[in-house]
């Protein structure tokens, strides 16, 4: 007698947790030169099948799990999320950063990169803190205490991740373009320094993006079957 199984397909990033997508990460990390390897972690983490249901998924199937998939949306395109609610208790996204107190600034800054990666949950809990008082789109958040909850942002979803880091990643980049536009405004800059802040605005970008690179990859190379 056939065992049947019900197959959860993800609908988009807002099904992902950063619990789990950490996880996918880190284990596709280890198969960068084994793609299908890489196709079966996707489909181990993400749809939840076990390495032995694997083994005897048809092509059939596999390429409509693989297509469900693709039409996620990217994560580049996703917004900040102001609120977030948690638990029932909502939090705010840090409202001025420009006077960002200096303890939450130093917690942020002792890490290497503003990226999902370990550190990413420290980071979104420095960011977002309960909010005390909100009229229209004016509100306030708890003053930074230095307390970090880690393990409550593993459960939040990937569309509110990538949302936050991406504000993070557009920000820089027109900062780095106004800055290239008012030095090439005010005086001619060398070529050898603008080709520096252009690689410098490129690497930032590769840096910020890599996470998702893996998954990206991936899926290009799965829907060119």
């Amino acid at each position: 007698m056939k065992k049947k199984i019900t197959i959860e397909v993800p609908n988009g990033w807002n099904d992902i947790t950063l619990k789990k997508y950490l996880a996918l990460h880190a284990d596709m990390d280890n198969y960068k030169d084994n793609e299908e390897a890489q196709t079966a972690l996707l489909l181990h983490h993400l749809c939840n099948l076990s390495p032995d249901y694997l083994k005897g998924l048809g092509t059939e199937s596999y390429n409509k799990l693989r297509n469900e998939l693709l039409n996620f949306s990217k994560p580049e395109e996703l917004e900040l999320q102001r609120f977030i609610f948690i638990d029932g208790i909502e939090y705010g996204f840090e409202p001025n950063l420009s006077n960002i107190t200096y303890g939450a600034y130093a917690d942020i800054t002792q890490y290497d990169a503003v990226t999902i990666d370990k550190n990413w949950a420290k980071v979104m809990s420095i960011l977002y803190r309960p909010v005390t008082k909100k009229i229209s789109d004016m509100y306030e958040i708890e003053t930074y205490s230095g307390k970090i909850d880690e393990e409550m942002w593993l459960g939040v979803t990937m569309d509110k991740h990538f949302g936050a880091l991406f504000f993070f990643v557009n920000l820089s980049m027109d900062l780095l373009k106004d800055t290239l536009k008012s030095l090439t405004q005010t005086t001619e800059i060398p070529a050898n320094i603008k080709s520096v802040l252009v690689k410098s605005g490129e690497h930032m970008q590769q840096s910020l993006n890599l996470p998702t690179e893996t998954l990206k990859r991936l899926m290009e190379l799965s829907e060119s079957r």
